[in-house]
């Protein structure tokens, strides 16, 4: 046999016993990874790499000895079921699971949802999208922890909009969410089910999360209180990602009352796992800070849109709304970017920080992302593809401008926030529109039902500034609602404000 016949044997069962933990590539994949990034080899540069990578990986391998820290998984709980039609009228549950927390605390008799894109260890999760079904975490999200230690009880998942990238409810996987006042209607998204669970009565309490508006529009559109704090005072450790910049977790509740507890409960720093969060995390017990027979001496401002040009001026009104406008822009100008990285690339976890990874979710998660491409929505897929041609076509440029304009448009918020203490605008400017036919499905169709509503709430997931929102009126019988903006970690300020709104469209 000649010689070179040989030496491919060889390389043949080199290949085909390697080690299995992280085996290296072969040479025709490692060829064609180095064709994919423009690299230009040589036979003899090739099988030099090959070998040097293949060494390099010995030295990974030699980690699956060591024991990873993880996360604790305090409470005992079952994996739970789906639930029947009968049992879920609205269509807002994913899975019921009963986790009972300590037995006495701040939540003690209090019952939450979770969002299906937060981890709850042994209960699957698929974020809404059918390629991710038969993910299983082996962890307990912080904030999940947090409840039970405060002596809430989880009754399971509450449907959340595919892969996170709606704010409508008709993307998940197992169909549209219904709206509480009118099944016709959306209930928002991408926390569609966190919000009718609450305003159902079948929760009291549910977590919800934001990015560019997901806490605000369910509960703008089924008249709950909606808050999505500044950003990392809540813990985002073990949900899942769009990019890191823009994640917030929050909570969804049918009074000021309850969000200011609930606040109290999951806010603080998380020992260095979450590395949006500053480590001197001051929480309030804001519970006690929001009861107030009167708003003297706090100034409200309102948006003032082109159209609001003739609106009489009060002494207390601060207008504004030039920099407000360019908050889509800007969002999306980083967001499709951070998103083809962080999710797609980075498993929704992202990767280049300090802090926890979810390391057996983001190996099922990535696997599914990678093949089981079928099963993915259109809106994901266009937001993956205009991130993947931006990154390879500027290389970060356009991801890096968008995020130094954000920094304007945080100092554009300050200086307004200097002469008033609140900023009020409409959360969403249209009540629930219907849920959309399948005739109306096209890919511009998906664009138009996912980001269509997100005028007014990118802005301060850009900033990171507390907004909430709460019932403000109805029209044509759906709930309208109000978003309220604070100042950066002056949540006190934002539910107050809330909480007197609240009385006087309650009378209690």
């Amino acid at each position: 046999m000649a010689e070179s016949g040989k030496e491919n044997i060889e390389q043949k069962k080199a290949e085909l016993f390697r080690d299995p933990t992280v085996p290296g590539p072969t040479t025709t994949e490692l060829s064609a990874l180095a064709a994919r990034l423009n690299y230009s080899f040589g036979d003899d540069e090739l099988q030099q790499c090959h070998s040097l990578i293949t060494n390099a990986l010995k030295g990974f391998n030699r980690l699956d000895d060591l024991v990873e820290p993880t996360l604790p998984v305090k409470y005992p709980r079952t994996p739970g079921y789906r639930p029947s039609a009968e049992e879920n009228p609205y269509n807002a549950w994913y899975w019921k699971s009963t986790i009972k927390g300590a037995g006495t605390g701040k939540l003690s008799g209090k019952t939450f949802a979770i969002k299906d894109s937060v981890m709850v260890a042994g209960v699957p999760m698929m974020n809404g999208c059918r390629a991710l079904e038969g993910t299983l975490p082996d962890i307990d999200a912080t904030v999940v922890t947090k409840l039970l230690d405060a002596g809430g009880t989880i009754l399971g998942k509450a449907k959340c909009e595919n892969m996170c990238c709606s704010g409508s409810s008709y993307s998940s996987a197992y169909g549209p969410t219904f709206n509480f006042h009118d099944k016709t209607r959306s209930a928002g998204g991408s926390s569609s089910g966190s919000a009718v669970l609450v305003m159902a009565g079948d929760v009291d309490m549910a977590i919800g999360g934001d990015q560019a508006g997901s806490v605000r529009f369910p509960a703008s559109w089924n008249g709950c209180v909606g808050l999505k704090p500044t950003w990392g005072l809540v813990p985002y450790t073990g949900a899942g990602s769009i990019d890191p910049s823009v994640d917030h977790l929050g909570p969804m509740t049918r009074t000021v009352h309850d969000c200011a507890l609930m606040l109290e409960v999951i806010a603080g720093y998380d020992d260095g796992l979450d590395h949006r969060q500053p480590p001197n995390i001051v929480v309030p017990e804001y519970t006690k800070k929001i009861e107030v027979d009167n708003l003297n001496g706090v100034k409200l401002g309102f948006l003032r849109r082109d159209s609001d040009t003739k609106h009489p001026r009060r002494l207390w009104i601060k207008l504004y709304g030039k920099q407000h406008k360019t908050s889509q822009d800007i969002w999306i100008g980083f967001g499709f970017e951070g998103a083809y990285h962080t999710m797609l690339r980075g498993s929704l976890q992202g990767l280049g920080f300090k802090g926890f990874y979810p390391t057996n979710s983001m190996k099922t998660i990535g696997a599914a992302l990678k093949h089981d491409t079928k099963h993915l929505p259109e809106h994901f897929k266009h937001i993956m593809l205009t991130g993947a041609y931006l990154n390879e076509t500027y290389h970060g440029q356009l991801y890096g401008r968008s995020q130094n304009l954000g920094r304007l448009l945080r100092q554009a918020y300050d200086d307004v926030l200097k002469d008033c203490d609140v900023v009020v605008m409409p959360t969403v400017p249209f009540v629930a529109p219907k849920l959309p036919t399948d005739d109306e499905m096209t890919w511009e169709g998906h664009i138009h039902h996912s980001i269509g509503m997100v005028q007014n709430t990118m802005a301060a997931n850009v900033t990171g500034h507390p907004a909430l929102s709460i019932n403000a009126g109805w029209v044509d019988k759906l709930p309208v609602g109000m978003m309220i903006v604070g100042r950066h970690w002056d949540e006190t300020t934002v539910l107050k404000v809330a909480r007197a709104h609240e009385k006087i469209m309650t009378g209690k």
